[in-house]
């Protein structure tokens, strides 16, 4: 059994190389720093492991191949015996809310809430342990664990008193407060809706304390703010989290400069450990603009570049926005959080400027609209690389299907989401309409790009986990054993590319990261079991050893 002394006896400090080959060069004279053998390679291509060793110089990867790395090998070697250990490309989450999460790994958790009698014993309980002046924040609870009834503020006052509290749902649209803290935001039966959200009522028009999407600013402004040493220290926890399940890089499509700016004051201190990739408001690319006019577009560490908006809600909370009204719901079609005329106006001028636009579309009018906005600005603004990203793609008219590749839309999807949704969507929008829901197979076999990620929170940063839903599809009830709609599993390569090619493609890094190839970073992940030799049921079991991001150790065991 590989030890932590084991790999931290390869990290070799070192200062960093000039980038590309001549680093390589000065390898082939001087030997590797590292070499790792005796291991099962796959290199992010193959059908399969195809290699048993890799040598580092600096922070990229200097040969592979036992025969390459042997001739590498020098007096000024590390060699690390990985004992038969599996060794792939650094896997790259596409889609974190990562301060958020980060931060919510010090707030109440509800995702163990089954009953709502646990739902309020639990919030209760933080309620009582919280100091004069504090909120019980919180994440996690889901009414259809218990039948689907919404809970409201008249659950939560008589147990919490005058302590405000604002927790939650799993799926982040929707917002659970008691009387207090809708005292402190101001919000009462007067209070107009937000656009964009939703408050929700009773049949008298007084609050019932759960506020959807948008509206949710209206308590987020009384909230008090986590201090910047608080975020920093939560990131850090995070980044931990992260490099223990395998991942080397996250994107963060944020909708605010919270994440943005801890991570500019991390990568400050130094190397952050784990790789970014930043998306800030759609609606804030002029401040976006004025920092790349001023700082560039950040480096390897922490890179910046894209902007991200939403253009409807979740289908959990019913705010995703469809053509016809939700089936449970018939009063209801969804919300469109910004009009289509800002979206396209915001889109178009931050093409100009070369940045990368990802939005957020669940319900099928609003992966619709997106993609007719992609397609206006692309044939306004003209031929370029632009990688235009659609976060979610998850409901879809099936003639839009399509569209992606046509379009060369990235659909940025969370197998995940399929295995926690699909306990239910049908019950939200029908049988029909299920047919264009979470389409992965469809969307891939059409050749359009696509990358994976887990929206954590919402569902646990562990790419396993992820992998394991798409090429199964079994939901979290374990009421389909042989996959919901089964004819949209991935395959096991498919999947995989999704973390790694595909994730690399999606942040416009795949001459930089993505597979095992000499010139490439030395990002590679270090795991217990070869993933391609186990029953699939079993991937969620596969536990990291080694986290390698830049040449040194991350993380280990």
């Amino acid at each position: 059994m590989l030890k932590r002394r084991d790999f931290l006896s390869a990290g070799v400090g070192c200062a960093l190389p000039a980038l590309g080959f001549p680093a390589i060069a000065a390898s082939s004279r001087e030997g590797v720093e590292t070499a790792y053998v005796n291991a099962m390679v796959w290199d992010g291509y193959s059908a399969g492991p195809s290699m048993s060793a890799i040598g580092v110089t600096g922070d990229h990867i200097a040969c592979v191949g036992t025969d390459a790395v042997k001739a590498q090998i020098s007096k000024r070697t590390r060699v690390v015996d990985l004992q038969g250990a599996f060794v792939m490309p650094g896997l790259t989450d596409c889609h974190t809310h990562f301060s958020l999460a980060s931060l919510a790994l010090t707030e109440l958790d509800l995702r163990s809430a089954r009953t709502p009698r646990m739902l309020v014993d639990q919030i209760a309980a933080r309620a009582r342990s919280v100091t004069r002046g504090h909120w019980v924040l919180g994440t996690g609870w889901d009414a259809d664990q218990w039948g689907g009834t919404l809970p409201d503020k008249s659950w939560l006052d008589k147990a919490t008193g005058d302590v405000p509290v604002s927790v939650s749902r799993y799926d982040l649209h929707m917002l659970l407060l008691n009387s207090a803290a809708l005292r402190l935001a101001g919000i009462n039966r007067n209070t107009p809706d937000v656009p964009g959200g939703v408050i929700v009522r009773d049949r008298n028009g007084e609050p019932t304390g759960l506020l959807k999407d948008a509206a949710k600013t209206l308590v987020e402004a009384v909230i008090p703010a986590y201090s910047s040493n608080e975020i920093n220290d939560a990131m850090r926890q995070g980044i931990a989290l992260a490099l223990s399940k395998g991942v080397t890089k996250v994107h963060c499509p944020e909708l605010d400069w919270r994440t943005h700016e801890s991570l500019l004051r991390l990568r400050a201190q130094g190397e952050t450990s784990l790789r970014f990739y930043s998306f800030v408001p759609l609606a804030d690319w002029e401040r976006l603009l004025q920092q790349v006019q001023e700082h560039g577009w950040g480096d390897d560490w922490v890179r910046w570049g894209g902007l991200k908006a939403l253009a409807d809600g979740s289908l959990g909370s019913r705010t995703a926005l469809f053509q016809k009204p939700y089936d449970d719901e018939h009063s209801s079609r969804g919300v469109r959080v910004h009009p289509l005329k800002d979206l396209l106006e915001w889109t178009l001028i931050a093409d100009r400027h070369n940045f990368q636009v990802a939005i957020h579309a669940i319900g099928d009018q609003a992966t619709h609209d997106v993609l007719d906005i992609f397609q206006t600005v692309q044939d306004k603004n003209g031929p370029r690389d632009r990688r235009f990203r659609m976060e979610h793609a998850q409901s879809m008219q099936i003639r839009d299907i399509g569209r992606f590749k046509k379009e060369n839309v990235i659909a940025s999807i969370q197998p995940y989401h399929a295995i926690d949704d699909g306990r239910w969507a049908v019950c939200r929008i029908g049988p029909e309409r299920l047919k264009g829901t979470f389409a992965y197979r469809s969307i891939v076999d059409q050749g359009a790009h696509f990358c994976c990620g887990s929206d954590w929170p919402v569902a646990p940063i562990d790419p396993f986990t992820g992998i394991k839903a798409a090429v199964l599809r079994q939901t979290l009830d374990g009421k389909n054993p042989g996959g919901w709609m089964p004819e949209q599993k991935l395959t096991l390569l498919q999947a995989l590319s999704g973390y790694t090619t595909g994730a690399a493609y999606a942040g416009f890094s795949e001459n930089r990261m993505g597979r095992i190839l000499p010139g490439l970073l030395a990002d590679f992940s270090i795991l217990d079991k070869n993933i391609f030799a186990i029953p699939a049921e079993q991937i969620d079991q596969i536990s990291t050893l080694s986290t390698i991001v830049g040449g040194k150790v991350r993380y280990a065991v």
